[in-house]
C-alpha cells in the first residue's frame, strides 16, 4: 500500500459513483478547491488519531486510579541492568560482600558461574581457594572431596586431552570459560534464594597439534544461595543444557587466533 492510500487518497483510475440524484456537480469535473480541502481534512484526521494512539499507548497497562501508584516506574525488563554496583572487594580474584538482596544473589550466581567454570578449577591449590570462598562452610568439605575426584581423575582429563596435572601440553592453550547471558530469580526467602543463571561456555584445547579444539556450548545452571555472615553462598546446584540458539554461518578462527584472544580478553565483574 501507499502512502497516498494510507492517508485516503483515491486511486488512479478509480470510478465516481452517481447517486440515485443524479450528479451534484453536473457531470462536470470535481471543483479542485473542494477535493484539496477534503484531502486535508484526511490528512488531518490522521495525524490526529495517530497522535492520540501515541498518546494512549505511553499511558501504559496500570488499571488503577491509586494516585500513590501513578509515578511508580516501570519494572526493569529482564536483561536490563539494575545499575546498583555489585561488590566492592574481591575474595582470591573472586567478586564478594554482595549486597542482602534478590538483586545481590542474581550477581552472586552470575560471579560464582564464571569462577567455577573456569580454568582455574583444574589446578588443585585454585580450586580449593574457590569452592572455599564461593560455597557455604557447612557443605565446602564435601564439595571439596567430590570435585577432587572429579578434576583428578587420569581418564577424565586425559579425554579432554590434558595432562595428568590438569594442564595443557607444550604448544596448547587451555580454555575454559562461563559467559553469563542472564539470570532470574526462581525462589526467594529472607535468608535463601535460588538464582538460575543461564550462560554460554567456551571449552577445548587452542593450537596448531589440538585435537579437542576449543567449542561452544550453552547451558543453564540453577544454584540454591543461603546468606551467610555478610555474603551469598552456595549450598547446591542443579545444571541443565540450554537454551540453545541456532548457529550461525561463521568461519571458524584459528588456532593462532583463538590463542591470542584468550590471552589477551580479560573477564568482567557480572551485575544484576
Amino acid at each position: 500500500m501507499s502512502p497516498e492510500d494510507e492517508q485516503g487518497y483515491p486511486e488512479a483510475g478509480q470510478t465516481r459513483t452517481r447517486l440515485p440524484g443524479g450528479d451534484p456537480y453536473g457531470g462536470a469535473p470535481r471543483r479542485t478547491g473542494r477535493t484539496s480541502s477534503r484531502s486535508l481534512v484526511t490528512v488531518v484526521g490522521v495525524v490526529v488519531l495517530l497522535i492520540a494512539a501515541i498518546a494512549f499507548a505511553n499511558r501504559g497497562d496500570s488499571s488503577t486510579d491509586d494516585p500513590t501508584q501513578k509515578n511508580t516506574a516501570p519494572r526493569p525488563a529482564p536483561t536490563a541492568a539494575s545499575g546498583t554496583r555489585p561488590v566492592d572487594t574481591k575474595v582470591g580474584g573472586i567478586p564478594s560482600g554482595f549486597a542482602h538482596t534478590e538483586q545481590g544473589a542474581q550477581s552472586a550466581a552470575a560471579n560464582y558461574a564464571v569462577a567455577l567454570g573456569s580454568a582455574e578449577m583444574f589446578n588443585t591449590a585454585w580450586r580449593h581457594e574457590i569452592v572455599d570462598t564461593v560455597y557455604a562452610t557447612d557443605v565446602a568439605a564435601a564439595k571439596q572431596s567430590a570435585m577432587d575426584s572429579a578434576y583428578s581423575n587420569p581418564k577424565f582429563l586425559s579425554n579432554i586431552g590434558l595432562t595428568k596435572d590438569g594442564t595443557a601440553p607444550k604448544g596448547q592453550t587451555f580454555v575454559s570459560r562461563v559467559i553469563p547471558v542472564g539470570t532470574k530469580v526462581t525462589s526467594s526467602g529472607t535468608d535463601s534464594t535460588t538464582v538460575a543463571v543461564w550462560y554460554t561456555s567456551l571449552f577445548g584445547l587452542s593450537g596448531q597439534a589440538s585435537t579437542n579444539p576449543v567449542t561452544e556450548s550453552w547451558y543453564t545452571t540453577t544454584y540454591e544461595l543461603k546468606w551467610v555472615g555478610k555474603d551469598w553462598k552456595i549450598t547446591d546446584f542443579q545444571q541443565k543444557d540450554g537454551p540453545v540458539p541456532v548457529g550461525r554461518d561463521q568461519t571458524a578462527s584459528t588456532a593462532d587466533d583463538m590463542t591470542k584472544a584468550v590471552e589477551e580478553f580479560g573477564g568482567f565483574t557480572y551485575a544484576r
